[in-house]
């Protein structure tokens, strides 16, 4: 079969990560892959075997206005036609809303468009600083994604796009694949780790991300230990860090290609976000024993840690309650339940997107 991945770009992220994820695994079960990049920026390995295209040149920014979502549409349309030659496209698979938006003006074929979050939220969080924007913000996604074919990231942002109305062709749930022997192998791979304990965040510093709910439950954790994000490293981060008094006791490492050594030598991750799809870094951290503490954002930590059954869940916003639960799963990490990676295994993934593409006109 013959699959193309399209994503805006490989800075370190969640949607990045995944997509080239399902790269790796297509191209090892034998499939021509492509990925396809609407700027050239590449922070992460690329996958043995998967064919890389770039539309913009290296460090130039893709313009996000109208105008140049047109401009490229149409040179992704004409990159499509010729790496199609004479053998076209099973499926084309984009993700994020700028991607998903430039893929449907250039009407590619075979177009699923991965939602890696809850939109509802987003919109949710908008409004609660500007109503009209948050309304605009609906009517696009559902302009955008109007008789599309999505995969959705979770059963929960399943259900949010049917909730939002959007009237899409077909609606599909596709967890992320995770291969367990090589992030086990990554993560005995050397790095330069913290010698003192330490809790690890793995996560972009954004609103969503909550970063100064994290530092305000922090200043409550006992002083043995250290928090780790793993984040590029910026002004505003650090200017919040100070306001809470934890200069001394943040340590931003950056963002890290292969962020599993620090994850498994971690005491905890802990994820605070007001909103998610289907954060992967969960998992992860459950494959490699790190015990985890999450908000019970929309959605995917209920999913995953199946209502607190293999990691604690706390109310979004609640930084007394995050406290509360990091310091409990310090004082006492084990698990009881073993966490069985069953349905995240890369097998369901290329057997599920392996099915789409022979159903897909």
């Amino acid at each position: 079969m013959k699959f193309a991945l399209v994503i805006t770009n490989l800075r370190g992220g969640g949607a990045e990560k995944a997509m080239l994820k399902f790269a790796a695994l297509l191209a090892k079960r034998g499939h021509e892959t492509h990925l396809v990049l609407l700027e050239h920026c590449v922070e992460y390995s690329l996958p043995v075997d998967v064919r890389l295209s770039v539309l913009t040149r290296p460090g130039q920014e893709a313009s996000k206005g109208l105008v140049g979502k047109y401009r490229l549409a149409w040179r992704l349309k004409r990159l499509m036609t010729t790496l199609a030659g004479t053998q076209p496209f099973d499926l084309i698979l984009s993700t994020l809303p700028f991607t998903d938006e430039v893929c449907k003006l250039a009407r590619l074929p075979c177009l699923w468009q991965r939602i890696a979050n809850t939109l509802s939220a987003e919109i949710d969080r908008l409004a609660q600083r500007d109503p009209e924007k948050a309304a605009r913000r609906r009517a696009k996604y559902r302009q955008l994604y109007d008789r599309g074919r999505l995969i959705a990231v979770s059963d929960g942002v399943a259900n949010d796009l049917e909730e939002l109305k959007i009237n899409a062709l077909r609606i599909e749930r596709l967890y992320n694949p995770f291969d367990v022997e090589l992030i086990r192998s990554a993560a005995r791979e050397p790095a330069p780790l913290p010698t003192a304990p330490y809790v690890v965040h793995v996560g972009r510093f954004s609103p969503q991300k909550r970063h100064e709910l994290l530092l305000a439950a922090c200043r409550q954790l006992p002083q043995t230990h250290q928090l780790v994000l793993l984040c590029h490293d910026q002004p505003a981060l650090r200017a919040m860090i100070a306001h809470y008094g934890l200069t001394d006791r943040v340590v931003v490492a950056g963002f890290q290609p292969n962020p599993y050594p620090w994850i498994a030598a971690a005491d905890l991750l802990v994820l605070c976000s007001d909103h998610e799809g289907m954060p992967s870094v969960l998992v992860e951290a459950l494959l490699l024993g790190t015990p985890v503490v999450s908000t019970d954002c929309p959605s995917g930590p209920g999913e995953i840690l199946q209502h607190g059954r293999f990691g604690r869940l706390v109310p979004c916003n609640d930084a007394p309650a995050l406290a509360s639960a990091l310091s409990e799963t310090l004082a006492s990490p084990g698990v009881t339940v073993p966490f069985d990676p069953t349905p995240f295994l890369p097998g369901t993934a290329a057997e599920r997107l392996e099915q789409l593409a022979r159903e897909t006109d």
